[in-house]
């Protein structure tokens, strides 16, 4: 299986996604938005990873990589090519899908409570169908959150996860474009990571965890891990 990934902050080491690449072998190829917006042809990759960042899907202006980016990934989903998005990455699969994305009400950092709700697809559309929840997820887990923004669910995706901070947490399309508002992909050295980094915006606030709350849950870490790994297997078959 190859690989794609849009990578757009430095110190994003992929974490347990990169862990579950390396065992398995496979190739991973990589464009950093940071340094030069260039992307694949279609047929170099299997499947795309679009990773978080600490930019806005709308500050096209301040980031004019942006705008190519989306159309890449519109031509790749147009496709069929199966596709996962986390934090950021699901913000723009929505809003290429026509989904709005917006400031959520609360910032939400930290190790929060994901649950799974029955799938509704938000909109009527003629090619849209239900599509089942991969068979990896849980009906309730702990995942690691670090946003301020929020999607709308696009027309013809089904709604998967909600949490209490934040209604949309993620959504299915086309049974192979996954959007996941959590970090799948968290495990200690990739937070400490985000930490060193953006460890600003660990401020006083209802749904945003200190340092020392996000870094001493061992069991957390161990969870995520386990997730990353069933959903990297789930997609290994799409990719069949």
């Amino acid at each position: 299986m190859k690989i794609h990934c849009l990578q757009h902050l430095k110190n994003d080491t992929l974490g347990n996604i990169g862990t579950w690449i390396d065992k398995k072998g496979y190739k991973l190829t990589k464009t950093l938005l940071y340094e030069d917006a260039f992307f694949p042809i279609l047929q170099e990759f299997d499947l795309l990873l679009i990773m978080g960042g600490t930019m806005s899907i709308y500050q096209e202006d301040e980031y004019p990589w942006l705008r190519p980016e989306k159309e890449f990934v519109r031509k790749t989903i147009e496709a069929g090519k199966p596709v996962l998005g986390s934090c950021f990455g699901a913000q723009m699969i929505a809003e290429v899908l026509g989904g709005k994305v917006t400031k959520n009400p609360y910032k939400e950092i930290g190790w929060h409570t994901v649950r799974s709700i029955e799938g509704k697809i938000e909109q009527s559309s003629s090619e849209a169908r239900a599509s089942k929840l991969p068979s990896c997820m849980f009906p309730e887990f702990t995942g690691f959150m670090w946003h301020g923004d929020t999607f709308e669910i696009p027309a013809g995706a089904v709604k998967l996860f909600e949490s209490e901070a934040c209604p949309n947490q993620g959504f299915i399309y086309n049974e192979k474009v996954l959007g996941l508002q959590f970090h799948p992909e968290a495990n200690r050295q990739w937070v400490r990571n985000l930490i060193r980094d953006s460890g600003h915006d660990l401020v006083q606030g209802k749904y945003i965890q200190s340092e020392k709350e996000i870094l001493g849950k061992e069991s957390f870490f161990d969870s995520s891990g386990n997730l990353a790994f069933s959903l990297m297997a789930w997609f290994e078959e799409k990719c069949k």
